[in-house]
This record gives structure tokens, C-alpha cells and sequence, in this order.
């Protein structure tokens, strides 16, 4: 399929699996329509925030916002990538439709529709601040996708017009490496309390690196407690729509770049005030990013691009209903990655695969096997000089299983988990196993779930004009690649005579 096809491909998803398209034009507006603020963090993770539970991070805004709101627990990504996501989720498509705008430090399209640029056109005042599309290179843009960048939430609020709704995307580079070594055990966490994804080994290093995440995680969370507060301040506070999340996974190895919840689930709150029926509540429906623009367009009543695979949210925030409370229509979580950084050994592809995820179970089919997950860890013979294990950002977590891999069979397993190739098909037991960590696509006791969840998968992905499915996936590949990559630590490095 041509890339202006699947530009064109209009998704009409049937009850039970991609739910009932909304129409294109949604309801009226309100007397007042709703300001929209959408809060994303670059690299924070799920569940690493106070009100999932976690014991050492403090998020006391987040948990604000989900308790006078809702707090989402199965919040997806369409990438676990940065470019690839915010693609999707400025564009309400998921990423495999866009073209070279799937892989990391790529472009979009300048005809592709964005949620802000199309809310401008329906009388909403736009801008961002700091990180919000990228990285990558925009090219034939009259209007940055996400709105024009100010210099602050301040500066935003100065140039609207009187009454005028507005729509803004507050960024941050928080908590993307690099770190400011022990800067969490500096700031008084116990690190002892830390509670460590399986795949990690508990060490003081691993410890000590995910306190430095969380001290990032906790300075984002207080910029966000700053605009709260503005928005109070001007009175706004109770009309304005908040929605405060991350792009993926924690910068750290088996989470960033990978489909397992520790790469691919993100935290997600959402208030309203005047809008929200019934808050404080908890909904366990599957969400998705690519859900975020059609939810402010309805809010908005603007028109909304038949294009666009997401599905209003907005439903969830007015039924006031908690668990899962639409099953019919959000029952399932899908999701994928193309190339992330270049860093095979023979030629310059990602790691291409694609997972449905369901209540209880999670199932991931890998294109091509024969690839490293991560990016080969045999940097000499990368097919970019020195790229090392390139998917995942350097830091002291990385080193230490890679350094560590030989210590004993414990180790080994780390680095496997991490690093290791895998097979075509992956099947999780979530109850079981709820960090994903023993793949049971083998045993014959889940042959069956595992044939419906692959057949579902395949199901929808040819719904959503995926090219891996639909033919000419391969060109993810082709596309150019702009930015840089993780180099193993010795290269470039004179050898010693």
C-alpha cells in the first residue's frame, strides 16, 4: 500500500474490535467550550507514580489530578518510541500510517490532520511549549502540528484573545537521560524501597539510576503543579481539560523501545471539573493515543478527519462508571515499533513488531526474528560504526548487565531478557505473570488463546492498513534516518599497542 493510500484509508471498526466509528462531525458545542491542556513527560513510565501505588516516587500533582478526575490503568502508546508517538498522537492515527513519520527522528506529513491545527480552525487559540513533536525535521509546514511554540504557559496565556478556548501542549524533556548522578539519593529517597521491574538485577547501581529517574520524574510532576495553579489563578482551572501522561516507558533496558507494559504502558490522569461526572474514579478500559484528539474534538464539537483510528475517550469521563465500563468497545490495546535507531549488523532496518494487548493477556508477533531487539551488542560489526544495543539509551542500568552478563546464570537471564533475539511469536500470561517475563507461546495449555489473540491482531492490523500486513512493510526501512544512536563506549576509542 502507497503511503498517500493509507492517508486515504478510512477505518470503520465493528463492535468488539475497533468499536463504533464516531461520525464525522460531532455534537454541538456548549455554551463554553472546554480549554484542552495536554501535560506529556518525555519517558516516564507506568506505573511510577503515587497514585498506581508506586512507594518512593512522589507525584503529588499527578495524584491530584486523579483524584478530582480519572485515573486510566490501561493507558497505551501506539510506538514506544518519541517521533513515532507523538505522530500518532497529534494525528489520532496510529503510527504505521504515516509513512517515515513510524520510525524515531523522522518527519510528517504536512497534509496529515492534527488535532491542534484542526482546532484552530474551529476558533481555538493553540500553542506549545518545549518538547512536543519530534525529534526529526518538519518540512512544508506553514503551522507546527502541535501549535505554535511559546516560551512558557505565561507567555501562551499573554498573546490570547479575551475568552477566546485554547488548546495548549505543555512539554518537557523530563525524565530523559542524562541523569545527574545520585541526584534521587541526594534528595532523601530510600532506595531500598524502590520496587525493581524483574528484568533488572537488584544492585546499588540499577537502584541508584531508577532514583535519578524518578528525581526527574518529581521536578516534571511540579511543572505541572505549576500550571494547575495558574490556571486556578485565572479562573480556568474548572473548564479546561487536563490530561497529564508520558510518551513511554522508562529510558532503560527492556522498558523504552519494547511492547511489554514496562515500555509500552503509560501513566494517564485526566480532570475536568465542570464537565467530569462522578471523579475520583478508577477506569481499567484500554485507551490509546491515538484516542486523545478525536476526545478534544468532540469536547470541541469540531470536525473530525475520518482518517483517524482513535476513538473518543469522552464517554469514560462523563458515565461515571469505574472499572471496565465499555468492554464492547475497548477491550483490547494495540499497538506496535518500527525502527527506533538504526543499529543492526547488516543493514540499517529497525525491529519491526506489533502486540495486542487484552485483559489478561498479552501477545506480540516480531517480523523479523532474525534482528537484536535492542540493536546488536557486537558494536564492531554494527552496520553503523560503533552502534551498541542502540534501542536502549546509555546508562548505568545498561552497563551493568551487559558488564555483569557472565557473573552467573541470574545475570544471564537479565541480559537475555533485555537484550537477547526472540522468537516470531510471544505470548504473556498477565495474571501469571504480570511483568511479562516467561513467554509462553509454546505451550500447547495456550495454543488456543494464542491463535485467537494472533488472528485478532492480524484482524485489525489489516483494519488499520498496517503494511506489514497489507504488503511493503519493508519500506520502514528505506526511510532516512536524522538523528544519532547509542555508541558502545569503547568506540572510537585508539587501541592500545
Amino acid at each position: 500500500m502507497k503511503r498517500r493510500d493509507f492517508m486515504k484509508t478510512s477505518v470503520v471498526g465493528s463492535v468488539g474490535i475497533l468499536g463504533s466509528a464516531l461520525p464525522a462531525r460531532s455534537a454541538e458545542p456548549p455554551a463554553k467550550r472546554p480549554n484542552m491542556v495536554f501535560a506529556l513527560a518525555d519517558d516516564w513510565g507506568w506505573p511510577h507514580a503515587g497514585a498506581y501505588g508506586d512507594p518512593v516516587v512522589k507525584t503529588p500533582n499527578f495524584d491530584r489530578l486523579a483524584k478530582e478526575g480519572v485515573l486510566f490503568t490501561n493507558a497505551y502508546i501506539s510506538s514506544p518510541s518519541c517521533t513515532p508517538c507523538r505522530n500518532a498522537l497529534l494525528t489520532g492515527q496510529y503510527h504505521w500510517r504515516l509513512g517515515p513519520g513510524a520510525n524515531l527522528w523522522s518527519t510528517l506529513d504536512p497534509s496529515t490532520p492534527t488535532y491542534p491545527l484542526l482546532l484552530k480552525k474551529a476558533g481555538y487559540h493553540i500553542g506549545s511549549w518545549r518538547k512536543s513533536w519530534g525529534p526529526g525535521r518538519l518540512t512544508g509546514w506553514k503551522d507546527h502540528p502541535a501549535g505554535k511554540p511559546c516560551k512558557g504557559f505565561d507567555a501562551f496565556l499573554k498573546d490570547r484573545p479575551k475568552d477566546k478556548p485554547f488548546c495548549f501542549f505543555f512539554g518537557t524533556s523530563d525524565p530523559h537521560r542524562g541523569y545527574r548522578k545520585d541526584s534521587g539519593a541526594k534528595s532523601g529517597m530510600d532506595l531500598s524501597k524502590i520496587k525493581l521491574f524483574g528484568c533488572f538485577p537488584d544492585s546499588p547501581e540499577v537502584r541508584g539510576d531508577v532514583a535519578d529517574y524518578y528525581y526527574e520524574v518529581q521536578r516534571w510532576d511540579r511543572d505541572v503543579g505549576k500550571m494547575i495553579a495558574r490556571l486556578k489563578e485565572i479562573g480556568e482551572l474548572e473548564n479546561t481539560i487536563i490530561v497529564m501522561s508520558g510518551d513511554h516507558g522508562m529510558p532503560f533496558p527492556r522498558c523504552k523501545g519494547n511492547l511489554y507494559d514496562s515500555g509500552s504502558r503509560v501513566p494517564m490522569a485526566v480532570r475536568w471539573g465542570s464537565g467530569l461526572v462522578k471523579p475520583g474514579r478508577k477506569v481499567n478500559d484500554f485507551v490509546s493515543f491515538t484516542d486523545i484528539g478525536p476526545t478534544f474534538l468532540q469536547a470541541a464539537g469540531a470536525p473530525r478527519p475520518k482518517v483517524m483510528t482513535g476513538k473518543s475517550m469522552l464517554s469514560l469521563l462523563t458515565n461515571g462508571k469505574s472499572g471496565v465500563t465499555e468492554p464492547d468497545k475497548r477491550g483490547f490495546a494495540l499497538y506496535g515499533k518500527e525502527r527506533h535507531c538504526p543499529g543492526q549488523e547488516e543493514n540499517k532496518g529497525g525491529y519491526p513488531c506489533r502486540a495486542i494487548r487484552v485483559h489478561g493477556y498479552l501477545y506480540i508477533r516480531n517480523f523479523k526474528p532474525d534482528r537484536w531487539p535492542a540493536g546488536t551488542p557486537n558494536w564492531r560489526k554494527a552496520a553503523l560504526p560503533g552502534a551498541w544495543l542502540t534501542d536502549c539509551d546509555n546508562g548505568p542500568t545498561k552497563t551493568y548487565i551487559d558488564v555483569n552478563k557472565g557473573k552467573d546464570a541470574a545475570h544471564k537471564r537479565y541480559w537475555d531478557l533485555c537484550f537477547a533475539k526472540r522468537p516470531e511469536e510471544e505470548l504473556y500470561d498477565c495474571k501469571k505473570d504480570p511483568e511479562q517475563l516467561t513467554n509462553v507461546a509454546s505451550e500447547p495449555a495456550y495454543a488456543e488463546i494464542k491463535k485467537k489473540l494472533a488472528a485478532k491482531l492480524t484482524e485489525n492490523l489489516k483494519l488499520t492498513g498496517d503494511p506489514r500486513v497489507t504488503g511493503g512493510g519493508d519500506k520502514f526501512d528505506e526511510y532516512p534516518y536524522l538523528g544519532g544512536f547509542c555508541r558502545h563506549p569503547d568506540a572510537g576509542r585508539k587501541k592500545k599497542k
